[in-house]
């Protein structure tokens, strides 16, 4: 139970640091401000509660673990309701706090009238491919061999770089509870986008966590 408190509190941190960065204060603070926001609060919960759950406030991360054989699939599944739980919580806290969910809550999307407007296919690619480089750093940063206590720095630049290069394609997953939270409160077109920010970083933690399983990236 410990695990599964710990992950609801860093995924409803994460939500409500970075997505709250964009609603209440992005055009102060800009997309660099709005990435560092991202980063950041990953920065902050690796430390304060790795120890506890690992951290992994993301169930792309967790179906990474799993796959790279260092979780069973019982653990992984509560994990998934926990993250999806803060998630949906950090959402909420930051509606009440915008007055409304008007602002889309930074849910994430693609197409005509988001962001860049880039593709369908763009935004498939961008979300696999960053979310398979996202769980590398992690599982490579977290396994044997790896720097002592520098896996959250390592980990929440990595989640910083990624929404600096891709804010204005997807908005940025890479993390479907993430995701999930803003949109369910959003509704419309998040909601109906929803399914790729689902679909492929799972796609892309599955391909990420592969190379350590099979032992491409064996320490």
């Amino acid at each position: 139970m410990n695990k599964l408190i710990a992950e609801f509190i860093g995924t409803f941190t994460l939500v409500l640091f970075g997505c709250g960065a964009a609603v209440l204060a992005g055009p102060e603070v800009g997309q660099l401000g709005i990435a560092l926001a991202f980063g950041f609060a990953i920065v902050a919960m690796a430390y304060g509660i790795g120890p506890v759950s690992g951290c992994h406030v993301n169930p792309a991360v967790s179906l990474a673990v799993f796959v790279a054989g260092r979780m069973d699939a019982k653990d992984m599944a509560a994990y998934w309701v926990a993250q999806v739980l803060g998630a949906l919580a950090g959402a909420f806290v930051l509606m009440v706090i915008a007055g409304g969910a008007e602002s889309g809550l930074g849910s994430n999307g693609w197409g005509p009238g988001y962001l860049g407007e880039y593709s369908l296919s763009a935004a498939m690619i961008f979300e696999i491919v960053m979310t398979a480089l996202f769980v590398i750093v992690i599982l490579g940063s977290t396994g044997e061999g790896a720097s002592p206590g520098f896996a959250g720095l390592a980990i929440g630049i990595t989640l910083a770089v990624i929404h600096i290069v891709g804010i204005q394609v997807t908005g940025v997953s890479v993390n479907p509870a993430r995701s999930i939270g803003p949109a369910v409160f959003a509704g419309g077109q998040a909601l109906s986008q929803l399914w790729l920010f689902i679909v492929a970083p799972a796609i892309g933690a599955v391909l990420g966590a592969l190379l350590f399983r099979l032992n491409f990236l064996r320490a």
